[in-house]
């Protein structure tokens, strides 16, 4: 199992502009900090999204999921990945022969921020900047902490940035078997796309691309017990 090491109430070390920090208990429960997490105001996401998004999924979980942030059908459940890449995520794992009841799936950022629709037009998600992810990465770092999976797959280029540093390239360690930078997580890191990259991609190409998110999951489900 990885093992995450606290630190002030979280593992790793955080930029004082993470402002999230300091709506983050000092607990390992989850309970707890779902809770919590509905306070937060650590960034200017809460004032537009429904609700807090926290991540789900059992305790001491062996496989761990981040993704970018809530979309559209998220924010309104106040669950993560129901919507449409939500379902394509269901379809691949099942694919890949995992069951998500045993995942904790969660999002890198836990508010949905989108692009203010004209009236009767929905809601399109934008990503998140380079500060919003920062700041709320010490509710992740709490997730993992908490959790402590064998394996962490950071799903899209905002999941994988928020842990492995804004330089990092998604594409050019796909297939790799990573580790966090220091040495509080000990667990196997894997990096895959977004499952939404898939729906925004063009259909000649989504089949693929599906395969290849099954090939991720299936690699990284592979990793654990190791």
């Amino acid at each position: 199992m990885g093992r995450v090491r606290r630190r002030r109430g979280y593992p790793f070390a955080v930029s004082e502009r993470a402002t999230a920090a300091q709506f983050v208990p000092d607990s390992d429960d989850l309970t707890v900090l779902a809770y919590a997490a509905q306070g937060c105001r650590g960034c200017d996401l809460h004032r537009g999204a429904t609700q807090v998004v926290f991540g789900d999924g059992p305790r001491r979980a062996d496989l761990m999921l981040v993704g970018e942030q809530p979309g559209d059908q998220e924010d309104r459940a106040g669950t993560p990945f129901v919507g449409p890449a939500g379902r394509l995520l269901d379809r691949a794992l099942e694919e890949a022969g995992v069951d998500r009841a045993g995942l904790y799936v969660t999002n890198a950022v836990k508010h949905f921020k989108f692009a203010q629709p004209q009236r009767g037009q929905r809601r399109i998600h934008k990503t998140p900047s380079r500060t919003e992810v920062v700041a709320c990465r010490p509710w992740l770092i709490a997730e993992l902490a908490a959790v402590q999976p064998e394996v962490l797959v950071l799903m899209g280029a905002t999941a994988a940035q928020s842990l492995l540093g804004s330089g990092f390239r998604l594409t050019q360690h796909r297939g790799e078997l990573l580790r966090l930078p220091g040495n509080d997580f000990d667990g196997a890191v894997v990096v895959s796309p977004h499952p939404s990259s898939i729906l925004r991609g063009r259909p000649a190409d989504r089949d693929r691309a599906f395969h290849a998110l099954v090939a991720d999951l299936r690699f990284a489900a592979d990793q654990r017990g190791r």
